[in-house]
């Protein structure tokens, strides 16, 4: 049984026409998959960078497991399960409470830019509130966190609107849990937001070395 906290990447397996088509154009469907390629190499390296948590990988589609083995041997792997993404988010929180995480935090594969500092308040945070979140400038949000189930902060939300963390925060109230927020963070999913990570000094090893290849 899992006695720590978890970290849980949100992760798809790379497949040209199928993986980040809204960079398409600028971008080929395969320089995309090239892409998230890089973005999950570098998300995964900085899940293990956190302390005294179990970081670990939600991957989808279920068959792509000996992928992501192969990616990262020494991390936990999850199934998504069916369902759209808030029943997926809500399945993988499940899992990881019922594997006896203390804490569970679900975050996103397209920031791979994040600071480690706010995987970190993140984890602190939670200490003192039941819920954390970290919210995109899209209106989404790229990390939620819980000390315990609250399937419906997921399902009783329509993602992938503008007012994703606006809903979520409403929820929330709603049952009653204390929230926070960490701060905003960007994630790369527009060729808008590509132009952004252009003028980002963070390194980002195999994001920047995927972009190279493709210029």
């Amino acid at each position: 049984m899992v006695m720590t906290p978890m970290l849980i990447l949100m992760a798809k397996r790379p497949s040209p026409g199928q993986t980040k088509t809204r960079l398409c154009p600028p971008l080929t469907p395969e320089q995309a998959a090239r892409l998230y390629a890089g973005m999950l190499r570098d998300s995964i390296a900085l899940i293990q960078q956190v302390p005294a948590v179990q970081p670990a990988i939600a991957v989808s589609p279920d068959d792509a497991e000996g992928y992501f083995a192969d990616l990262a041997p020494d991390l936990r792997l999850l199934r998504q399960g069916s369902g759209d993404l808030a029943q997926r988010l809500a399945y993988v929180t499940a899992t990881a409470f019922a594997y006896g995480a203390p804490a569970v935090a679900v975050m996103s594969s397209d920031t791979p830019m994040l600071p480690l500092a706010y995987l970190q308040q993140a984890f602190a945070a939670l200490t003192t509130h039941e819920l954390v979140l970290g919210p995109c400038d899209d209106g989404g949000y790229y990390l939620a966190a819980l000390r315990r189930p609250a399937p419906s902060i997921f399902t009783s939300v329509t993602m992938s609107t503008p007012h994703v963390l606006r809903d979520t925060m409403a929820e929330a109230q709603r049952l009653g849990l204390s929230v926070s927020l960490l701060p905003s963070c960007y994630d790369i999913d527009t060729p808008a937001d590509l132009a952004r990570l252009a003028a980002d000094p963070v390194p980002l090893l195999h994001t920047r070395a995927a972009l190279r290849s493709d210029a």
